[in-house]
């Protein structure tokens, strides 16, 4: 056990070295194939010509160090599938590809879900995806009853699990969206990537899941997040960019896959971001009739700007209700989880009636 904490110590620090490492390169390139996030729109912050790709530098931080691991043949990784390996591998490229051209050449909105969509194939293709739903009420819903042959190689038949593919690529695209729709905040998806990252850290290191591949993937990401976040913190040095911002939320969906289908846990550490997001998406499409890609200053993080609290403290705010959740969903099981579900949709209104009361008490005017 003892030699396992150091090789999670390793993975943790070496994760996050490799990342803060990594990040001055990857914004020198940026400067150099001209991915530069311009000042001027009225939803950002920043007031200087700011290098986007940063994703890059949380993708080789991840990734690398995994890489060494497995090369050292530990005991620890080896029920960690080299199929599963790549496939994760290859979704992560497949998304900083795209994100790296739509940073450089702003890819309209009909082709940016081209690559986040082939990611979740990839991932599917790997063998990853989610069998079955636990009710908190009591049993499971089955999503792998329904299966389509595609082909066969060496008696090995190769199908679609229909349901349980529509369900995981839908699940990873939520998660993806997620965190690219909370982006706009330094250091706030990095953050939250670490927060969420250790939640499941904690998850796989419960009796009934012990998964230890499980928790070093994830620390891997926790580190890599961690030492881009040094970089990205306000006022940021340098941006995740498209492909980072999908990354950390796609690997989250990933790893709350691999974790034993903790689906209700990534939805409680990634509770308020989720709600904000499903609120602006509602809003955009059944309310203002647009798309729901043309971003705004509606978000829940540009209310508290505009309510008074200043970037490092809007964050603060989202990490420590993430974490607050997140470290409750490892404690609670089943019915608990569903009420915790509860709370935190009641916390998110009660920080929505926080917000617009501070708006008009500093402002003395509607908060609109």
């Amino acid at each position: 056990m003892f030699m396992n904490w150091l090789v999670f110590a390793f993975v943790f620090l070496g994760g996050g070295f490799l990342s803060f490492a990594i990040t001055p390169l990857v914004r020198r390139a940026a400067f150099i194939f001209g991915a530069v996030d311009q000042p001027g729109d009225p939803r950002k912050i920043h007031k200087k010509p700011t290098p986007l790709l940063g994703g890059w530098a949380i993708f080789l931080g991840l990734f690398t160090i995994v890489l060494i691991l497995m090369q050292l043949n530990l005991d620890i990784l080896k029920v960690l599938s080299l199929k599963y390996l790549i496939g994760v591998i290859t979704a992560g490229l497949l998304i900083m590809v795209g994100g790296t051209l739509d940073d450089k050449f702003n890819l309209p909105a009909k082709f940016q879900w081209i690559f986040p969509f082939l990611a979740g194939l990839a991932i599917i293709a790997s063998g990853i995806g989610i069998d079955f739903i636990t009710n908190p009420l009591g049993g499971v819903v089955r999503l792998d009853q329904w299966n389509i042959s595609i082909f066969s190689i060496n008696g090995i038949a190769y199908q679609i699990t229909v349901f349980a593919d529509l369900f995981t690529i839908l699940w990873l695209l939520g998660m993806a969206y997620t965190t690219k729709f909370l982006d706009g905040l330094d250091g706030l998806v990095s953050g939250i990537g670490v927060v969420a990252s250790f939640v499941v850290f904690g998850i796989s290191l419960l009796p009934e899941v012990n998964q230890s591949h499980t928790a070093i993937l994830s620390l891997a990401l926790a580190g890599a997040c961690f030492g881009f976040l040094i970089w990205n913190w306000h006022p940021a040095k340098i941006f995740l960019g498209e492909g980072g911002s999908l990354l950390i939320g796609f690997m989250l969906g990933v790893l709350s896959i691999i974790s034993g289908g903790k689906i209700a846990t990534a939805l409680l550490v990634m509770g308020i971001p989720i709600l904000d997001v499903l609120w602006v998406i509602g809003r955009r499409l059944f309310i203002e009739k647009k798309s729901i890609f043309q971003a705004d200053r509606k978000h829940l993080h540009f209310r508290l700007l505009d309510a008074g609290f200043t970037v490092p403290q809007s964050v603060a705010i989202f990490l420590s209700l993430s974490a607050l959740f997140g470290g409750l969903a490892i404690i609670l099981r089943g019915k608990d989880k569903l009420l915790l579900l509860l709370g935190t949709i009641l916390a998110m209104i009660i920080l929505v009636g926080f917000v617009v009361r501070k708006y008009q008490k500093e402002n003395k005017k509607t908060f609109a």
